[in-house]
């Protein structure tokens, strides 16, 4: 009686040699992700700057930040040219330059960052001075109730209640994921509202006047909402 025929493999094997090359093809894919993706985003950053339509932010950029700007075009500020003016109701006016910034004690905030577009990165950390002790130097006057975030953009503005800026997670931002702020990121100083939806974080920051209310910045103009609340924060004026 004949045996029975042995049952052939499903599809052909894998050699060794094309395992180790296919093993070895994905460890380099791994290893050059961080350089694919900040590539990517070093493209994204190029093409915002000359795109006041928005569109570039609807190109995907997998765990990274997007990249708007409300102007053409932005102008590149750093140490030889750099300047944040504080006026407004104040008893002390003051010019900040980026060596004066760094100077003064800094305060790191690690949270997670949102968009109202639906993006998020997690845990991003951003250090920088707090708002507060910027306007306590300052020495806010009565009838202060406001502060107003001016940008070197030319366009973009932003503004917090005074019990909002006083928070200890609101910062004038010098640094995101451990390294300094770069251009496209709204560097070289930015304003970092930790508990707010990430359009209230204003770009390119030059100036914070005190003023006797709110006035709305640049996207609540547009609809926004003036308080830019997320969801999970804690309004009450401890870190979230």
């Amino acid at each position: 009686m004949a045996g029975h025929p042995k049952r052939r493999a499903q599809g052909a094997p894998v050699g060794r040699r094309a395992l180790l090359g296919m093993l070895g093809a994905g460890a380099a894919g791994i290893a050059a992700a961080p350089y694919l993706q900040r590539g990517w985003e070093g493209f994204l950053s190029a093409a915002s700057e000359n795109d006041a339509t928005g569109l570039t932010g609807l190109l995907p950029n997998p765990g990274g930040f997007r990249y708007f700007s409300v102007v053409g075009s932005v102008p590149h500020k750093d140490e030889t040219n750099y300047e944040l003016r504080v006026d407004g109701l104040v008893e002390r006016q003051r010019t900040y330059t980026l060596a004066d910034l760094r100077a003064l004690p800094q305060t790191r905030v690690v949270r997670d960052v949102l968009c109202t577009d639906g993006w998020r990165v997690n845990k991003t950390p951003f250090e920088g001075v707090l708002l507060a002790d910027i306007l306590d130097a300052a020495g806010v006057r009565s009838p202060g109730a406001a502060v107003h975030f001016i940008c070197f953009d030319g366009a973009y503005t932003e503004s917090l209640t005074l019990e909002q800026a006083r928070r200890s997670d609101v910062l004038v931002a010098l640094n995101m994921q451990d390294k300094p702020i770069t251009h496209a990121h709204g560097g070289p100083v930015r304003l970092y509202v930790a508990p707010m939806y990430f359009y209230k974080s204003a770009k390119w920051l030059s100036g914070i006047s005190v003023t006797e209310r709110v006035i709305p910045g640049y996207w609540e103009e547009r609809g926004y909402d003036v308080d830019g609340w997320l969801d999970e924060a804690d309004q009450r004026g401890e870190a979230a």
